[in-house]
């Protein structure tokens, strides 16, 4: 579970250009910004499902790399998985180990049955990712009303 001590890397990676195109600009530009984000945003995920997303570090020294973990969220019918790293830890293989992981944890100790995930139409990385853990496009929709068009990609586990 993240906690605030994690503020300043959320920091950093909430200003990842590619989470601000991918995901969305969360506008936190200081360290009590991204403290604000995890005690308001990704605390209360764990409060209300029981999971949410889990900072990922390297094994060999516990280095923050990224976030990965489960989300339910209101708009979508089941749980979806989400995954971010910072931009010198991709394509080494880490999303795929931590999405494996949860995806997994998800199974066994959750008991899900499905998974979902969503991604922007321009994100190919994230597409390539999801194919590659057994994830099938399913359709475009969106988490509201007045939202942009996002892909919906569904896994049995």
């Amino acid at each position: 579970m993240m906690s605030s001590e994690d503020s300043e890397f959320m920091l950093e990676l909430l200003n990842d250009p590619s989470w601000i195109r991918f995901i969305s600009d969360r506008n936190a530009k200081t360290v009590e910004d991204a403290k604000d984000y995890i005690v308001n945003k990704l605390i209360p995920l764990y409060e209300r499902s029981g999971f949410g997303l889990y900072l990922t570090e390297l094994k060999s020294d516990s280095t923050p790399i990224g976030i990965c973990g489960l989300i339910k969220r209101d708009s979508l019918e089941d749980v979806d998985i989400g995954f971010a790293l910072l931009p010198k830890f991709r394509a080494n293989g880490y999303a795929f180990e931590s999405a494996s992981a949860v995806m997994a944890y998800g199974k066994s100790v959750l008991g899900l049955s499905r998974i979902v995930a969503i991604t922007s139409k321009e994100n190919n990385r994230s597409v390539k990712l999801l194919e590659k853990l057994g994830f099938k496009f399913e359709k475009l929709t969106k988490l509201t009303d007045e939202g942009s068009e996002i892909m919906l990609f569904g896994a049995d586990v």
